[in-house]
Parts: structure tokens; C-alpha cells; sequence
């Protein structure tokens, strides 16, 4: 993450109101900012997303093609996240300062999303399936960046419109694919059971979530961990160079499940008003 600047004094407030459940902008430790998020936003793209999270703002574009099934898994289709920091985003991602970030971010993606199925996003077993292509645009960094990202993915995965295939036939050796001639005529990928990031944040001898850009620069270490919507963990890595104590680590991962969970719920709440809206603007032909 990228290092805020801040005086020996400026860290001991923040350490203190950690220890106290007071934080500088008034939150408690468990309590997330407040979040806008906007869907089908780009429109050259199959689902798409934006999120902002105070001075974080996340775009997202996911972009669909044919491709073969991985040997080891012939009956699922692909998914695979890219991650791009931008220059404006902060001066420490100029040249190549973002890279590593942006690794980490679509590699813990990866990791998260290892075992969501996959299986609708096949056409033939073994010889073609839909692979979704997710394009994370960080515009903004204010602190943050997993949960954000891992919100506005799930959002652009639930927009995201795949084409009807009509017909599938052998033609010398070649799969033969038809697709609906109504671009209308399309199916969305179920993302209800989609996990989410919980970063939580270690300073001093306590954790918060939602973490700001200067409580960051306060911690030597940070667990983030993928929740589904049942409160399995789908994976947990933790980022800093700093340590968790056994007992600290086994308290954040018990806060960090509830909260996931609850996460999880409000998201699909929006997701689903958002499909329905969808839905009657497509039947009786309103403007976004």
C-alpha cells in the first residue's frame, strides 16, 4: 500500500483511539464508510462496475470470449483478474511503483474465487466454455484496496451478461458454435455464493476493518481474509512484514467471519434490487 506521511504524534492519536473503539473519523473498529456503487457503466463491456469508498474509486469491466477448458477441470469455464494501478492514483504507483500491489491484489482474487463454481460457464465439456475476463481499474487510492476491489468485482460478475448459445455441432474436427441473434438474449452468472475481502488491520494490540490510508501507514501487518456468504473462508493471507500473535490471530479471524458474512448479505440485498430495476427497464423499455 501506498505510505501516508505522518508524525510521530499524528500515529500515537490514531494507536490511542484504536485502543479506545474511537477512531479519527468517528468509527468504531468494526465499522465499514460509507460505499456508492454503480453498475453497467461501460458500455463495450459485458458487466461492469464502479465502487467508492470514501477517497478509494474502483472501476471494473469484465469482458467475455470462447476459449478451451483448463484439462484439469474440462466441465468449468475460466476466470481470470487483471489488475491495473493507475498513475493518477496516487504518486507512489508512477513508472512501476503499482506493480507489485496489483499482483498481489489479482493473485489473492485468484485465491478467493479457487473454489466458486464455474460449471455454468461451460459449453462442451472438455472442448469450449465461457472465460470471463475481469479488468480492475484502481482510479483512486484512499485505503482499503481488497475489500473495495473484491466489492466492485462481485458487483461486475452479477452485471455481466453472457451470450445464449442456440446450437453446438463437430465440423471436421471443429466445434461449430451458434450464438442468439437477439443481443438481448443473454444469462447472468450467479454470484450469490461469490466471496469477499475482509481486510482487518493490526495497530497496537487491536484489529479494524476498512482501514484508512494513515491507519495503514500505523500498521506493521494486515490479515485479509475471503468470506462467502455461509461464513466459509475461502482464503486468508496476511500482508506487512509484522506478526499476529496466536490468540490476536484467532480474534480476527472470528470478527473478520462475522463481518464477511454480513457484507455479503447487504451486497446481494443491492445486487438483487439492482437486477430487478434491470429487469423493468428492459420490459417496458425505460432509459438508464
Amino acid at each position: 500500500m501506498a505510505n501516508v506521511l505522518l508524525s510521530e504524534a499524528e500515529k500515537t492519536f490514531i494507536l490511542q483511539g484504536v485502543e479506545d473503539n474511537f477512531r479519527c473519523d468517528g468509527r468504531s473498529c468494526k465499522d465499514y464508510r460509507p460505499m456508492e456503487l454503480e453498475t453497467d457503466v461501460v458500455s463495450n463491456a459485458s458487466g461492469s462496475a464502479r465502487l467508492r469508498l470514501a477517497n478509494t474509486d474502483i472501476l471494473v469491466g469484465v469482458k467475455t470470449e470462447i476459449d478451451v477448458p483448463f484439462p484439469e477441470t474440462p466441465n468449468q469455464g475460466k476466470l481470470e483478474f487483471f489488475v491495473d494501478c493507475s498513475a493518477n492514483a496516487t504518486p507512489a504507483f508512477e513508472g512501476r511503483g503499482g506493480e507489485d500491489l496489483a499482483t498481489d491484489i489479482s493473485t489473492g482474487l485468484a485465491r478467493a474465487y479457487a473454489s466458486f463454481p464455474l460449471d455454468k460457464l461451460c459449453i462442451l465439456p472438455a472442448l469450449q466454455c465461457w472465460k470471463l475476463y475481469a479488468d480492475i481499474l484502481i482510479l483512486e487510492c484512499g485505503g482499503n484496496l481488497f475489500d473495495a476491489v473484491s466489492l466492485a468485482v462481485k458487483a461486475a460478475l452479477h452485471n455481466t451478461r453472457v451470450p445464449r448459445v442456440t446450437g453446438a455441432e463437430m465440423d471436421g474436427g471443429q466445434v461449430d458454435l451458434t450464438l442468439s441473434d437477439d443481443q438481448y438474449d443473454c444469462w447472468r452468472l450467479d454470484v450469490t455464493s461469490a466471496p469477499l475481502m475482509v481486510t482487518l488491520c493490526k495497530i497496537g494490540d487491536n484489529c479494524v476493518v476498512d482501514p484508512t490510508a494513515e491507519e495503514e501507514t500505523c500498521s506493521a501487518a494486515s490479515l485479509v481474509i475471503a468470506i462467502t456468504p455461509l461464513g466459509k473462508l475461502s482464503s486468508v493471507f496476511k500482508t506487512g512484514v509484522g506478526s499476529f500473535h496466536s490468540q490476536t490471530l484467532q480474534d480476527a479471524l472470528k470478527v473478520g467471519k462475522e463481518i464477511g458474512v454480513t457484507l455479503n448479505e447487504e451486497l446481494n440485498k443491492v445486487l438483487k434490487l439492482e437486477e430487478d430495476l434491470g429487469e423493468k427497464r428492459e420490459r417496458y423499455g425505460f432509459l438508464k
